[in-house]
C-alpha cells in the first residue's frame, strides 16, 4: 500500500532492484500485462530469491567461521586451549578467502553501486572494513609482521549478512500492489461478432468492440452501455458505497463488478488509456518518488565511511612521517578502519525492526514499510477515506418511520421487505437483510413489477404496495413527509399502501462505533483529521459533522484524491492516509504514511505501508505510539553502535601511544562485540504499554 516509500534498505543490491522496479526499468513487460489482462510478472519472486540468497550466504559463512574462530590465537587464549598444526595459517587463509569473496560479495558489489551513485553508505563502510581486514591479514600470512584479522573478518561478514537477511524479511516488495491492481481486470472478454459471442484475450479487445458482460463478472474495459440494465459495484474504484444503476448510454469503468443484470458495452478505451491503468501509473509514480529517501543508519554509515577513510589514511601518513616503520603504520591504519565498522551498526536497525514488527503484529498492526512506521511520530494530519474506513461500507437500515396510525414499524418493514425480496437493487438487499435479522416473516407477493429507476410495486396480502424513491413520490403528486428533506448521508425509500404514504425506510452507510473515539484520540494528540470520499457533498458533510472532523473533500475521484493529499502536504502537513479500496491506492502511495484497514481490498493493503488487521480506526493512535517508541529505540541503538567509536578510533590510531596506551586489534574486537550485545539487549526492551493504546477518554 507505500517512503513504500522511504525504504531503509542498506542492501544496495536490493535497493537498486526496488528503485529500478519503481522507476519503470523493469516495467515494460509488466505494463504489457497490466494493459492486456495477462498474468503480471512476479517481481516478488525476485525479492524472495534475494532473501534466500542472503540466508544461504549467511549459513555458509557461519559454518566456515567456526574453524577460523577455533584457530584464532585470541579465542584460544580466552577459552584457555591451544591447538595448531603445520600450515594451519594457510588453511585459515583459504577459509577466510571463501568467506570474503562468497559471503562478502553483496557488500563488495554494493560498494561499486554506491560509488557509482556517489552515495557511499553502509555497503561502502562494510566493504571497506572487510577488504582492509582481508588484504592486511593475507599480507601477514605471507610474510608481513603483525596479527591477522581473520576471525574479526569472518564474524563481521556473518553478522552483516544476518542483519541484512533480518531486514529484508521485514520488508515486502512494493510491486505486489501493481500486480494486484492488474489482476482486477479479467483475462478475457466476451466479444459480439454478428449473432455469435466469442471469448477473446483482453489484449485483442479494441475500441469500438461490443462486449457482453454477464451477471457477477468483472467489466473488462472502459466503455458505454449499449443495451441492458444492471447495478455495478464501483466501490473499489471510485469509493462510492452504493452500487450504481447502469442502463443504455451510461459509462462503465474497467475493473468494476457487474451486479445481477446482463450488459453489453461498446469499448471506449482499453490498455494504457483505461482508467485502471491510469490508477496503476499514479501508484507507481508516487511510490517511485518516495523510494529515494536515505535511512538514518545509511547517513550514520556515510559519515563513518568518511571518518574511516580520513582517519585511516591520516594515521598511516602521520606514523610514517614520524619515523615508524611501514608494518606498524599499516597495522594502525587497519585497526582504525576495522573498528570504525561496528558490528552493532549493521544490527542496530534490523533488530529493532524485527522486535517492533512482531510486537506490532500482536497488537493488530502489520508493518510493510518500516520507514513509514518510524515516521508515524511526525504525523500532523490523518486523512480518512469514508467508505469502509470510518463507515462500514454496507447499507443498513437506520430508521423505519410510520405516517399512518393503523400501521406500526413491523408492518412497514414486513410489506417493504416482502416486496423488496424480488428486487435486485442493493437498497432492497439492505431492507431484506434488516427484516430477516429482526425475525420478521416475509409474505407472498403477487404481480411484482419494477418501475425502472423509480421503485417497485406488487400485491402483498391483497393490498397494493409500492416502494418508491423520494423523486418519484413527488412526481406522483405526494408531499414529502416533514423531516425527510435534505437528510445528509441517508437514502430513504417510501412505502405506499393502497395509494397512501404509510411509512418510509431510511438506510445509511453506518459510522463505525470506534470512529468517534479514534477522531477524539487523534485530536487529543494535536493531530488534524480530514475525510476524503467519492460520495456526494451532502452525505460527506453529515458524516464529517457527526464525527467532528477538521474538514472534508467530497465527490473526489482517485486521481483527485492524490491531489488533495498533495494540497495538504504543500501546506506543510505530514500526512497519513487511511483507506480500503483501489480508489485509495494512489493517495495511499502519495501520503507519507499509507494505512490500509484490514476489511479493505488486497490492492489497498498492497499499496499501504501499514495494515490495520482489525479495521479499527482507533489503532491509528496505537500506530503513532508504536512508531514513536520504535524510533526512540533506533536512535538509542545508533548512539550505542557509533558512540564507542569516539573513544576507540583515536586510541586505535595511537594518539596516546607516547603515554603507553595503544588499542590492539584484539581489544578493539572485544569492544565491538560488547557494543553488539548492548544493541541486541536494548532492542529486546522495546515496550509500549497496553493501557497507553486504550487511553481513558478525556
Amino acid at each position: 500500500m507505500h517512503e513504500m516509500k522511504e525504504h531503509q534498505h542498506h542492501d544496495m543490491e536490493h535497493h537498486d532492484m526496488e528503485s529500478q522496479k519503481k522507476s519503470g526499468e523493469h516495467h515494460e513487460h509488466h505494463e504489457h500485462h497490466e494493459q492486456h489482462g495477462g498474468e503480471p510478472h512476479d517481481h516478488t519472486a525476485h525479492h524472495r530469491m534475494m532473501i534466500r540468497d542472503f540466508r544461504r550466504r549467511f549459513y555458509i559463512a557461519l559454518v566456515l567461521s567456526i574453524p577460523v574462530l577455533a584457530l584464532a590465537p585470541l579465542i584460544q587464549d580466552v577459552l584457555g586451549y591451544s591447538f595448531t598444526f603445520t600450515g594451519s595459517n594457510y588453511v585459515v587463509f583459504v577459509l577466510a578467502s571463501v568467506i570474503f569473496f562468497y559471503g562478502g560479495w553483496p557488500f563488495l558489489s554494493g560498494l561499486v553501486k554506491e560509488l557509482k551513485q556517489k552515495k557511499p553508505g553502509m555497503m561502502t563502510l562494510i566493504a571497506l572494513a572487510i577488504t582492509v581486514a582481508y588484504v592486511y591479514s593475507a599480507a601477514v600470512t605471507f610474510g608481513l609482521g603483525g596479527t591477522p584479522f581473520y576471525w574479526e573478518l569472518a564474524t563481521l561478514i556473518a553478522i552483516m549478512l544476518a542483519g541484512h537477511w533480518i531486514e529484508m524479511r521485514s520488508v515486502l516488495s512494493a510491486s505486489s500492489a501493481l500486480e494486484k491492481l492488474a489482476q482486477l481486470m479479467p483475462s478475457e472478454a466476451h466479444r459480439r461478432k454478428g449473432d455469435q459471442i466469442e471469448d477473446v484475450p483482453l489484449s485483442e479487445v479494441g475500441k469500438g468492440d461490443i462486449l457482453l458482460i454477464r451477471p457477477g463478472e468483472k467489466i473488462p474495459s472502459d466503455g458505454i452501455v449499449v443495451s441492458g440494465h444492471s447495478y455495478v459495484d464501483e466501490s473499489m474504484l471510485t469509493g462510492e458505497s452504493r452500487p450504481v444503476g447502469k442502463e443504455e448510454g451510461d459509462e462503465l469503468i474497467g475493473g468494476s463488478v457487474n451486479g445481477d443484470g446482463s450488459l453489453e458495452l461498446r469499448v471506449e478505451s482499453s490498455g494504457e488509456d483505461s482508467y485502471l491503468s491510469k490508477v496503476i501509473t499514479l501508484v507507481r509514480e508516487a511510490q517511485a518518488a518516495k523510494s529515494r529517501t536515505q535511512a538514518l543508519s545509511d547517513r550514520a554509515a556515510f559519515w563513518l565511511t568518511i571518518i574511516a577513510i580520513t582517519v585511516g589514511v591520516s594515521t598511516l601518513v602521520v606514523w610514517l612521517t614520524s619515523g615508524q616503520d611501514l608494518q606498524f603504520s599499516i597495522a594502525r591504519m587497519a585497526t582504525v578502519m576495522i573498528i570504525t565498522c561496528p558490528h552493532a551498526l549493521g544490527l542496530a536497525i534490523p533488530l529493532v525492526v524485527a522486535v517492533s514488527t512482531a510486537k506490532s503484529a500482536q497488537n493488530g498492526l502489520l508493518i510493510r514499510n518500516r520507514t513509514a512506521f518510524e515516521n508515524a511520530r511526525k504525523i500532523t494530519t490523518v486523512v480518512f477515506d469514508k467508505t469502509g474506513t470510518l463507515t462500514k461500507g454496507t447499507f443498513e437500515v437506520s430508521a423505519v418511520d410510520v405516517y399512518e396510525k393503523r400501521f406500526d414499524d413491523s408492518d412497514i418493514l414486513t410489506y417493504a421487505a416482502s416486496l423488496e425480496l424480488h428486487s435486485e437493487h442493493p437498497i432492497a438487499k439492505g431492507v431484506v437483510s434488516h427484516a430477516k435479522s429482526s425475525g420478521i416473516e416475509l409474505k407472498t407477493v403477487d404481480d411484482f413489477e419494477a418501475i425502472k429507476g423509480r421503485g417497485v410495486v406488487g400485491a402483498v396480502d391483497g393490498r397494493k404496495v409500492q416502494i418508491v424513491s423520494p423523486g418519484y413520490l413527488v412526481e406522483q403528486g405526494f408531499t414529502r413527509p416533514e423531516g425527510t428533506e435534505n437528510e445528509g448521508g441517508v437514502t430513504r425509500v417510501f412505502v405506499l399502501i393502497d395509494g397512501v404514504v404509510a411509512g418510509s425506510v431510511a438506510l445509511s452507510d453506518t459510522i463505525r462505533p470506534e470512529s468517534y473515539r479514534a477522531i477524539e484520540e487523534l485530536h487529543r494528540r494535536g493531530i488534524k483529521c480530514w475525510m476524503l470520499t467519492g460520495d456526494n457533498e451532502e452525505t460527506a458533510a453529515a458524516v464529517a459533522k457527526e464525527l467532528g472532523m477538521d474538514g472534508f473533500f467530497a465527490e473526489v475521484l482517485p486521481d483527485q484524491k492524490l491531489d488533495k493529499i498533495k494540497e495538504l502536504q504543500n501546506e506543510g502537513e505530514y500526512v497519513a492516509m487511511t483507506g480500503d479500496g483501489v480508489n485509495d491506492s494512489p493517495a495511499l502511495a502519495q501520503a507519507q504514511v499509507g494505512i490500509s484497514v484490514g476489511s479493505g481490498t488486497d490492492i489497498a493493503a498492497a499499496t499501504a505501508d501499514i495494515i490495520l488487521v482489525n479495521s479499527n480506526p482507533l489503532d491509528i493512535t496505537a500506530l503513532i505510539l508504536f512508531g514513536r517508541a520504535t524510533y526512540r529505540k533506533m536512535v538509542q541503538n545508533l548512539i550505542w553502535a557509533t558512540g564507542y567509536n569516539v573513544v576507540a578510533i583515536p586510541l586505535a590510531a595511537g594518539v596516546l601511544y607516547n603515554a603507553g596506551i595503544l588499542l590492539s586489534p584484539e581489544i578493539a574486537a572485544i569492544f565491538m562485540s560488547l557494543s553488539t550485545v548492548i544493541v541486541s539487549i536494548n532492542a529486546r526492551l522495546l515496550r509500549v504499554k497496553k493501557e497507553e493504546l486504550q487511553p481513558a477518554v478525556g
